[in-house]
């Protein structure tokens, strides 16, 4: 079995390996003419439910084999460009690379002497984002696994930094729009149910900074400490964008730690033309980064990063077999005193290889083509009366909900347009995805692949449309 080894013996070997893999999932996207084939559980499971795991096939080509029948072949397909559901990129091609560069190498990215020169690119990388953001001299980070683990941290750091005698006492503020990732990581925390107040939001799905500073103040007055506010910059089911400049004034005026998480809309870091539209971003306490989301980057590629480094003391703890007090003083870097994580992939390689390669102008451009995009969509959805469209986009998603004009109970509304999205699916034609606003089931279109064209919107549009109609004929028949 050493024969499986990667080592200096095995090198031809892993060669040829990799090569055959390589082949295979270049001739699957090759040929791939529809985001996802239909399969459905009941008709996978079985297939996978069958292998032996303890009887391998003793074959790299006879494994292949094997997963093009269990994965490839019905696995959904981000790169296609009726792929229009959940915030998943397609990869550029110098990421890739640095995937497969990566997972050969196999650096561990909690010591020095684990990484090396790594440790170096993503303390590099961390300061160009930075410095994109706008945070100061004084600025730090560290990369995490997305942008849940992000918020955690940030908002540990921000209850550290609150220095209050009583975790009851302390309130986070974020809109109701945000994600769902800041009330869990307040229960992580050991915060109160309560602990999360919700702010309205306006007709834009921004949050409304007169109820935040009216909640602000009545926290104060009550005796609780606002520990932070959690700004939102590209909200998951509307891509909005909450008044970052007022926001702040509001944190700095009550002494409140301001986190900003750009999880979606980190990409205009890297815009030529909406950069704009994130002004304010600059004055936070800590922002979250998703490069896998908005920077075209494989899964997985994110980061916290905080104004002052010496707030990420909070996460730092000491291990004499790992990282031991000493080595600050030998001025050696070790990234997991800044992490929540230990042992840590080196997924900064992948933005490295990408910005090396294409440069931040090139990442910029394709983020842009997608705003631009969802602009198009915006039209069409306005202009076609089938359709009623919640909001004009900041970002890339498209929200809004199947209008029939024979039909008017909300809850039949509502069935026909999870009727639509479920049929689609199971169509593989496109893939969509559905959220509620104000309680009624509405689609969602995100919009993140520079190949998706107006064309393309138009057409699944229209599949919609008739999945909804079907349904609503079948379901008046049923009625009479």
């Amino acid at each position: 079995m050493r024969s499986h080894l990667l080592n200096d013996t095995t090198a031809e070997q892993y060669r040829r390996s990799v090569t055959e893999g390589v082949e295979r999932v270049a001739a699957k996207l090759a040929a791939t003419d529809r985001p996802f084939t239909g399969v459905t559980v009941d008709a996978l499971a079985p297939r996978i439910d069958g292998i032996d795991l303890d009887q391998p096939l003793h074959d790299t080509a006879a494994v292949l084999d094997e997963l093009e029948e269990v994965y490839l072949r019905d696995a959904v397909y981000f790169h296609h460009p009726r792929y229009l559901a959940h915030l998943n990129c397609p990869v550029v091609i110098p990421a890739v690379l640095g995937e497969a560069v990566l997972s050969a190498v196999n650096s561990s990215l909690d010591t020095w002497d684990q990484s090396a020169g790594g440790t170096l690119i993503e303390r590099k990388l961390i300061d160009w984002t930075t410095e994109r953001i706008g945070l100061g001299p004084a600025a730090d980070g560290v990369f995490t696994s997305g942008g849940t683990q992000s918020n955690l941290q940030a908002l540990l750091l921000a209850r550290e930094e609150a220095k209050s005698d009583s975790l009851a006492k302390l309130r986070i503020f974020a809109s109701e729009v945000s994600h769902f990732s800041v009330k869990k990581s307040a229960k992580l925390l050991g915060l109160g149910q309560d602990a999360v107040v919700s702010i309205p939001v306006d007709h834009d799905k921004r949050m409304q900074t007169v109820a935040l500073a009216r909640e602000l103040e009545r926290c104060t007055e009550a005796g609780l400490v606002p520990m932070a506010v959690v700004a939102t910059g590209g909200t998951t089911d509307f891509g909005s964008i909450d008044p970052l400049p007022e926001i702040a004034e509001l944190c700095s005026q009550y002494g409140t730690w301001m986190h900003v998480d750009a999880a979606y809309g980190c990409g205009l870091l890297a815009s030529l033309k909406y950069r704009h539209r994130i002004d304010g971003i600059e004055r936070a306490d800590s922002v979250t980064v998703d490069y896998h989301k908005s920077f075209f980057q494989p899964v997985s590629s994110s980061a916290v990063l905080v104004r002052d480094a010496a707030t990420l003391r909070h996460a730092t703890y000491h291990a004499e077999y790992l990282n031991p007090r000493r080595m600050v003083q030998e001025r050696i870097p070790n990234q997991v005193d800044k992490s929540l994580q230990t042992t840590r992939r080196f997924d900064a390689l992948k933005l490295w290889m990408t910005l090396r390669t294409m440069g931040a102008d090139g990442v910029g451009q394709l983020f842009d083509e997608v705003c631009d995009l969802a602009v198009e969509g915006w039209g069409l959805l306005a202009a076609d009366s089938r359709f009623d469209v919640v909001v004009r986009p900041s970002l890339s998603t498209l929200v809004f909900r199947y209008i029939p004009r024979a039909v008017t109970d909300p809850a039949e509304i509502d069935r026909a347009n999870l009727y639509a999205r479920k049929a689609l699916f199971a169509s593989g034609a496109a893939v969509v995805a559905g959220t509620k606003v104000a309680g009624r089931h509405h689609l969602k279109f995100t919009l993140l692949n520079p190949e998706t064209t107006a064309a393309d919107i138009a057409a699944v549009l229209d599949l919609i449309a008739g999945h909804a109609e079907q349904y609503l004929g079948e379901s008046l028949d049923r009625a009479s």
